[in-house]
């Protein structure tokens, strides 16, 4: 029998494999500029994505992160229902024109009134009768009420402030200053509600400038969804819940049931972009795109809690994947994302370097206040579960068709690819977001790029040796401070 030679003549790289070689450069990391575009239409301000995990990103962490002008992917493994409520809440939080506000009639009581907005979170509702804008009723109203089974009509505020659609945002400012009011109702030609504006959102937009918004003022958030029977009931709660991406989200990309789930998506919902992978080569990436996908996801295994590539025996470097997937699509205004293998700010400048648009992060926010999850006492100190979406207990709660064993129902049957464990609490996530953009800065301007484009153009990179992978980090000597961006390995 005669064997074709199957492993090529020069290794694979990793990240540990490689560094960016320094350069003459005459840009402070202060100037450089992190913006990419992501789509045609949608620009992040810093080059981070989380991962659509169920340790990772569900509401909360898509919505600091999208203060931070980073994108949060809200994890699939929940129903259809609880993922489209997910995506509300982030869509619905401090946006500056809050479309379709939630009204009240002016017959049912206060009590009734205050258990909406308990519930909601929010501390104004309107009062409409039939299609007729009628008052609003706010806290203010019924601060001192002891009554709750007064009407909501006996208290609301009928003397109303209005805005008319489409106005300056500015004239909204100046009639919350000039009135001393809250909140701001926009109404349409002839009178009906269509939107609310509050002082507070207002302000956010003012502290938040890196903040990434829809056409509406609106946090964008991303949805994943799998390939799975339920993609046509959760794929429509998703965009009518108003995801801004779909998000497919498998092990494996390079796949028919990827690909007809892109064209799928795309046909049924052509103004809504598709992120697609994963995949580890260039054949990959090009089937992706060729599909249609608006944006591809590069990495198979080089996630910490992964073990595909130990349990199958398949997959790719990540370094190695990021720039063969990059040169494959290079002129197709396509970007990638480096999925998995980024443990410190200097891994996120070598993937971005080598032809990433962005990278996604799993470990570094899963330890963060706003990851899902209780923070646990061990020995001391503190820390949050994370687990990959291969393991058994994420594969138990829906993540089976991620590794295509959608079919297999019995625990002992599964065969897992990631594993569950703890990690070090990191605090409230814009303090990783920082320590993560400031080290890209830092290299960028080591190679005297002012910005991602320049960096994918002027960056060079050097291999290294175990030697020198050991000369990189901290040595001969006992680390007795934790900085906040190193950990030791």
């Amino acid at each position: 029998m005669e064997i074709s030679r199957k492993i090529p003549d020069r290794p694979s790289y990793s990240f540990d494999d490689i560094l960016i070689l320094p350069a003459y450069s005459e840009v402070l990391p202060h100037e450089i500029d992190l913006g990419v575009d992501f789509t045609s239409n949608i620009r992040l301000n810093v080059p981070i994505v989380s991962a659509a995990m169920d340790t990772v990103t569900e509401s909360k962490m898509a919505m600091a992160l999208a203060q931070l002008g980073a994108l949060g992917i809200i994890h699939r493994n929940m129903t259809p229902e609880r993922q489209a409520v997910e995506i509300s809440a982030v869509k619905r939080a401090k946006s500056v024109l809050i479309r379709d506000p939630i009204t009240i009639p002016p017959s049912i009581t206060v009590g009734e009134a205050v258990s909406l907005m308990d519930k909601h979170e929010i501390t104004g509702l309107p009062v409409v009768e039939g299609e007729k804008l009628v008052g609003i009723l706010t806290s203010r109203d019924i601060r001192f009420e002891p009554n709750p089974d007064r009407m909501v009509s006996e208290l609301m505020t009928t003397k109303l402030v209005t805005l008319k659609e489409n106005e300056p945002l500015g004239k909204a400012a100046e009639l919350l200053h000039k009135y001393r009011i809250e909140k701001i109702l926009v109404v349409d030609d002839i009178g009906r509600l269509v939107g609310l504006i509050t002082a507070r959102d207002l302000q956010n937009k003012k502290e938040n400038p890196e903040a990434i918004l829809d056409k509406e003022g609106h946090l964008l958030v991303a949805a994943a969804v799998g390939v799975g029977t339920d993609l046509p009931k959760r794929s429509e709660l998703l965009a009518e819940a108003g995801a801004d991406f779909f998000s497919i989200d498998t092990a494996h990309g390079d796949s028919k049931n990827v690909i007809e789930t892109i064209k799928l998506l795309k046909s049924r919902f052509p103004k809504i972009p598709v992120i697609a992978g994963n995949v580890g080569t260039a054949e990959g990436a090009i089937h992706l795109a060729d599909s249609g996908a608006d944006v591809v996801k590069v990495g198979i295994g080089p996630g910490s809690i992964c073990t595909t590539r130990v349990i199958t025996g398949v997959g790719v470097p990540q370094a190695e994947a990021v720039y063969e997937c990059a040169k494959a699509l290079d002129g197709s205004n396509i970007p990638i994302i480096a999925d998995g293998g980024i443990r410190y700010s200097g891994d996120a400048a070598k993937a971005i370097a080598l032809g990433a648009t962005a990278v996604m992060l799993g470990n570094m926010f899963a330890g963060t206040d706003e990851a899902p999850g209780e923070t646990l006492l061990f020995e001391g100190r503190r820390f949050k579960v994370y687990r990959g979406m291969g393991s058994l207990g994420a594969m138990q709660h829906g993540a089976r068709d991620r590794y295509s064993q959608e079919h297999v129902t019995e625990m002992q049957k599964m065969v897992p690819e990631g594993i569950e464990g703890r990690i070090p609490y990191r605090g409230p996530v814009s303090e990783v977001v920082y320590q993560v953009a400031g080290g890209l800065r830092a290299g960028m301007g080591m190679v005297g790029a002012a910005s991602i484009r320049d960096f994918w153009k002027k960056a060079q990179f050097c291999r290294i040796t175990s030697t020198g992978l050991r000369e990189s980090h901290p040595h001969d000597i006992a680390i007795t401070k934790e900085a906040p961006n190193y950990k030791s390995l």
